[in-house]
């Protein structure tokens, strides 16, 4: 990207002055070095997201963003349904509720090592992953209606996990407003079979110690110590999410002139909050968030069984459940009054600072956990919301490392036996039903995840608590 274009606001900080359609301004938070290695197309279409109607206070692009489908990935907006806001599906993107949650096993890294090799096996079998990857669990219409209302409540009620979860899943595990009927046939259909899978792409089931420590008194607060053993999952709602996504998208493009809205981008489709067909997309999107955390809850249960069979009798605990691809209805101060306001999140994680009454009381006076996964063999990391970031990107954060060029170009760069092989001397087991996915997500096809999260560290978005690293992979 070419940093001429930009007024830089702080070491963090970029702003694309409003011009042309832009009804606001737009803001980047990267550094330099981050900013001139993001593509052309972050900057038009965050500057397109500007141009809205209904946007309030700016559009954000998160330290990790790169090009997208509409809005970039690492894109955050709000819109005022009072001043005729959108719900774009192109703001919240195809894997619906995309997320990570972390479990603590209680284990450390030098009790984990005489098994690891097991766990790896034990995890690989109990979990399916890659392409069209379908699970155990067969729903019928009963069971589908179920989960598109129930999410994680559902899958408890099911027998997957125990109570005590939902204390620690943004939401409860439930995500209110959730119309099952606004979801159709063909998504349905895709769905029957695939929950408690993790599909492919950057999906993954991941063993990770704690290998650092930032904030003591935070770590303390979330469970966590150097040497700890956690699992992380990261995974969305699978096929569902993805035809909800290309149905909206289809319909909110053909009914943009009806409700007179001019795209700057036709992949920009949206409809007005209060309209019938944005109604609609949000009665189906949040069916699709609580089948996100249905799934991630039944993976949860298949995860702890993996366990039980290689360490009797352990017990993982959740620390948390974050989402990184949703659009929320939230209070944040606009212009000095409160205002409801429908804050988009595309690969962007809620980032809610100390005393935020959504948080689980637990985490109150340290704020929210923030999930950040890295790249396969790169470290991951745990942060924490903070009061500033709410004032900055209505408390958000950036969620992962950022692609940094295409899965076809990964695959035409590396090859992915040697990747295995590579990474397996690092003392890091890959375990995946394709070698052409694990090419497709090499490490190197990502920014540097580290320099991602420094960014957020030093723009207040949220603080670094803990990194992580890699010990056994399970890819899709």
């Amino acid at each position: 990207m070419d940093i001429a274009q930009l007024k830089q606001r702080d070491e963090t900080c970029w702003e694309i002055r409003p011009h042309g359609a832009m009804r606001v301004s737009a803001l980047i938070y990267a550094d330099a070095s981050l900013l001139r290695d993001m593509d052309q197309k972050v900057y038009e279409q965050i500057s397109n997201v500007a141009a809205l109607p209904g946007i309030v206070e700016a559009a954000y692009a998160m330290p990790d963003a790169h090009w997208g489908y509409g809005f970039p990935i690492g894109g955050v907006a709000a819109f005022d349904p009072d001043l005729g806001g959108v719900v774009s599906a192109g703001g919240v993107g195809f894997d619906i509720s995309c997320g990570v949650r972390t479990l603590h096993t209680g284990l450390t890294a030098a009790e984990l090592a005489p098994h690891k090799q097991a766990l790896a096996d034990a995890l690989y079998k109990a979990v399916p992953a890659g392409v069209g990857s379908k699970g155990g669990i067969h729903l019928n219409h009963v069971n589908m209606h179920g989960m598109l209302m129930g999410g994680a409540q559902w899958a408890l009620d099911q027998g997957f996990g125990e109570e005590r979860d939902l204390d620690r899943i943004e939401e409860r595990g439930r995500m209110a407003g959730a119309v099952p009927g606004d979801v159709s046939t063909k998504a349905r259909e895709r769905q029957k079979d695939e929950m408690g899978t993790l599909g492919s792409g950057n999906h993954y089931l991941e063993v990770q110690r704690v290998a650092e420590i930032f904030e003591p008194r935070v770590a303390a607060t979330f469970g966590l110590k150097v040497d700890d053993v956690v699992i992380s999952i990261h995974c969305g709602s699978r096929g569902l999410g993805h035809q909800i996504g290309t149905e909206f998208l289809k319909d909110m493009a053909m009914s943009a002139g009806q409700y007179q809205i001019a795209l700057p981008d036709r992949e920009l489709a949206c409809a007005p909050l209060n309209s019938p067909l944005g109604k609609q997309y949000l009665g189906a999107m949040r069916a699709a968030i609580n089948c996100a955390l249905a799934n991630r809850q039944i993976i949860t249960h298949l995860t702890r069984e993996a366990v039980e069979k290689v360490f009797p009798g352990l017990q993982l605990d959740l620390l948390y459940d974050v989402s990184h691809n949703t659009c929320k209805l939230e209070q944040h101060t606009i212009a000095g009054q409160m205002k409801s306001v429908f804050v988009h999140r595309k690969g962007a994680t809620r980032a809610f600072g100390p005393g935020h009454p959504d948080l689980p009381g637990v985490f109150r006076d340290a704020g929210q956990p923030v999930l950040i996964g890295g790249s396969m063999g790169t470290s991951s990391y745990v942060l924490c919301g903070t009061k500033e970031s709410e004032g900055l990107a209505f408390g958000s954060a950036c969620h992962g490392a950022g692609r940094a060029m295409s899965r076809h170009q990964a695959t035409k760069q590396w090859q992915g036996r040697n990747i295995v092989d590579n990474l397996a001397e690092q003392g890091i087991i890959i375990r995946s039903p394709s070698l052409r996915g694990v090419a497709e997500e090499a490490p190197g096809a990502y920014k540097d995840v580290g320099s991602v999260v420094d960014v957020a560290d030093r723009a207040g978005l949220a603080r670094k608590v803990a990194r992580l690293e890699p010990l056994i992979c399970v890819k899709g």
